[in-house]
């Protein structure tokens, strides 16, 4: 009750702010240097200062990552409002982001993220490599909300959007070389060498290896340790005047796990007895899985074509990408002092993604109206060979099969701005989105296997081994420039989620479908600037009303062994507020804030749920604390939605003589929220506080500085995910850098 009160005052504080803006504008004169950097992003699939994009958005520059230690694509949940996320279970690679409430925790590729991760406008389809480190990033743009409209399927929760520096006509560059705790050593680099006035190169590096920051108690390894190495080349050939074509490609080999862990005697500890050195699942499990050792790998290689045609009309891009990506794991979940492992997963999988984009974007009718429309083709392919082996008391291998399934999407969009008006704007924007996907599961043969089942034995079951979704995703909004420098808007945006198949299901029974999420999101908001453009004041409000929400949910079975089953068990709906603060009131001394708040909850549950809880309630203990109903036979709260996140940070440049000193400290407060979908009493989350900083020495216009900076610097401790026990987060870190740009 408390929290609805808040946001309705939240919101009521909103609307007085907007309806005051005009006012407060016209009272303050526009400074002829603000000291805000503007940044241009692409929200709208068009260059545009984020000050005039109708969107919920968070955008950082390079300069601004730097100085707020965002190094890899998992540290954003320390600068967005309403995210929160951590890596997945067991996989160092990838992460799971909850974004407004909508998030999801599964790898397996016959799911899809509702936050989808773009890298130089591809989509990477795979949950299981989306964090990396960054080569040489020119800005990244947090969407929030979903983005069905202009970046398509699988963005009900938002997207993030990573573009890369583009290769520049002069010889320069940069080397960074850095030392750590947990004897971590990091090197990057890049350089941009022009070839000639039309083709220009960039190529860049990185190197992140340290030992691990958990104790292995049973085999005396270290564990949950990182070896990551990237490379990058890039390619800008000036064809004409008009024409400009940009290829990069880029590989990386990442080591990267996240065991299930304690914290004891204020050390982070596993006791799991699977070696990294392997071989002591060769005798249960079918082919070269059987040697892996415990840990997680992943390799991938990306090619980009981005061919931009400006003509007397529109410009006109050709976007082309193809990703491959190869892991490798074997994990265990239980953590237990066995030489196998108490509950493992062993995986090899190839995954293949092709996609192809026609977009044009210009004006018509004398600039009266802006347009973007496009023709978008996404192909994936992908392969898992996969096994369950369970040995709580006596070896058993549940399932060993292999996995294969297809995606093909197709989708035409468009969206129209109408300057109604020199203030007043109408947008409306539609996409259409045929998609279809199929399954297949063969056994590997395995005779220990306790279930041998293939793809006929789901269908005759009444699952359907193909999917095919058709949908529009409309998009409509209003923007109104109040003053030069605040802007109104107001929106309505659908989006969606694929539906997909419980893969990792050790019984044909258990692989059962699950439908399309959709959702309908209602925002407004706006984006203003301040006291001669050194303060900038962006405020959302937002209401999302999602149906048929994909739920992911653990059973646990007799044997003890865990059934994943993610289904439709409700509809949930999501209403909060968001602020971000950006201030300079003198040069040198940057300030920011980020705040959200939201209210979320289940609605409509299914009539199986309903069955389930009356079960529970009339004392069928086993059907308590199960999927979306409690341990005391109510429904549950959403996971991973805390009440209240508020990031803070700042830093200041002291001028000593001709150097600079720049410390910098930031702050994160996540509220309580449950991290485990039946609120099971050890998932709940009380909320947290962690502070980072760090201190920058160098000349003020020389070439190299010296930065020494802490990571979570107090060692707070909390959760991240629930499964067989509680994940923690990553414990303190510490490094010092050394950077040379030339």
């Amino acid at each position: 009750m408390r929290k609805h009160v808040f946001l309705m005052k939240g919101g009521c504080a909103l609307l007085a702010l907007l309806s005051g803006a005009p006012a407060m504008a016209q009272g303050q004169q526009q400074g002829s240097g603000a000291l805000l950097d503007e940044i241009i992003v692409t929200a709208q699939r068009r260059a545009e200062s984020v000050q005039d994009v109708p969107v919920a958005i968070s955008a950082f520059s390079s300069s601004e990552l730097e100085r707020r230690q965002i190094t890899e694509t998992l540290d954003l949940i320390n600068a967005v409002p309403n995210l929160i996320g951590a890596n997945n279970t067991g996989l160092g690679s990838a992460n799971q982001y909850y974004l407004r409430a909508l998030g999801n925790t599964e790898t397996i590729a016959t799911f899809d993220p509702p936050v989808g991760t773009y890298v130089d406008d591809i989509y990477v389809s795979r949950q299981n490599a989306n964090n990396f480190s960054f080569f040489d990033v020119e800005r990244i743009e947090v969407l929030r909300g979903p983005q069905g409209t202009l970046f398509g399927r699988n963005t009900t929760g938002g997207a993030v959007n990573v573009i890369m520096a583009k290769p520049r006509d002069t010889l320069g560059g940069f080397a960074e070389v850095g030392y750590g705790k947990y004897d971590e050593k990091t090197a990057r680099a890049s350089i941009d060498i022009p070839v000639s006035e039309t083709v220009l190169t960039k190529f860049s590096a990185f190197k992140v290896k340290n030992d691990g920051w958990a104790k292995n108690l049973t085999t005396g390894e270290d564990n949950n340790g990182e070896d990551t190495t990237g490379i990058r080349g890039a390619v800008r050939w000036l064809v004409s005047d008009n024409v400009t074509w940009d290829v990069s490609s880029d590989y990386m080999d990442s080591d990267n796990d996240s065991l299930l862990n304690t914290q004891e005697n204020g050390r982070r500890v596993t006791r799991t007895g699977l070696t990294k050195q392997g071989g002591a699942l060769r005798s249960y499990l079918v082919g070269e899985k059987g040697g892996y050792g415990l840990g997680n790998n992943v390799r991938t290689w990306t090619l980009t074509s981005n061919i931009a045609v400006e003509t007397e009309g529109p410009t006109i891009n050709v976007i082309s990408g193809y990703r491959d990506l190869h892991q490798e794991y074997a994990l265990d979940f239980a953590n237990m002092a066995k030489a196998t492992g108490g509950y493992v997963i062993a995986n090899t999988s190839d995954h293949d993604q092709f996609s192809q984009e026609i977009k044009a974007n210009g004006s018509l009718f004398g600039d009266k109206l802006d347009y973007v429309v496009g023709l978008y083709y996404l192909h994936e392919d992908n392969k898992t060979d996969f096994a369950d082996f369970l040995n709580f008391v006596t070896p058993t291998v549940l399932a060993d099969r292999t996995l294969t399934n297809t995606t093909e999407a197709k989708a035409a969009y468009g969206q129209f701005d109408f300057h109604a008006t020199d203030r007043l704007t109408a947008t409306a924007g539609v996409r259409f989105t045929e998609e279809k996907k199929t399954i297949g599961i063969v056994s590997n043969g395995n005779p220990r296997a306790v279930a041998n089942f293939s793809t006929a034995a789901m269908v005759a079951l009444g699952i359907p081994d193909d999917q095919t979704t058709a949908i529009w995703t409309p998009r409509f909004a209003l923007e109104y420039k109040a003053a030069d420098d605040v802007m109104l808007f107001a929106s309505a945006t659908r989006g969606f989620k694929s539906g997909g198949w419980n893969a990792r299901g050790t019984s044909a029974e258990v692989v059962r479908s699950f439908a399309a999420e959709k959702v309908w999101s209602y925002e407004t908001g706006v984006r203003s600037e301040w006291l001669d453009g050194s303060l900038r004041v962006n405020l959302n409000a937002f209401y999302t009303d999602v149906s048929d929400f994909q739920i992911p949910s653990a059973f646990q079975q007799a044997s003890g062994a865990v059934a994943f089953i993610t289904g439709n068990y409700a509809d949930m709906e999501v209403k909060g507020l968001e602020a971000e603060f950006t201030w300079v009131p003198v040069k040198g001394l940057n300030l920011s804030a980020a705040l959200g708040l939201q209210d979320s909850q289940y609605k409509n549950p299914a009539a199986s749920v309903l069955t389930q809880q009356a079960q529970c309630r009339a004392g069928t203990t086993a059907r308590c604390g199960q999927g979306i109903v409690t341990p005391t036979g109510t429904i549950s709260e959403p996971v991973r939605s805390p009440d209240m996140t508020l990031n803070l940070s700042g830093s200041y440049d002291i001028a000593i003589g001709d150097y600079l000193l720049t410390p910098s400290v930031s702050m994160t407060h996540v509220g309580k929220h449950w991290v485990q979908t039946s609120n099971v009493v050890p998932s709940y989350e009380n909320g947290y506080t962690t502070y980072s900083g760090g201190v920058t020495f160098g000349p003020a216009d020389g070439p190299w500085s010296a930065s020494l900076e802490c990571s979570n610097c107090t060692d707070v401790t909390y959760r991240t995910s629930y499964l067989i026990s509680t994940y923690l987060n990553r414990p303190a870190t510490w490094a010092g850098r050394l950077k040379y740009k030339f």
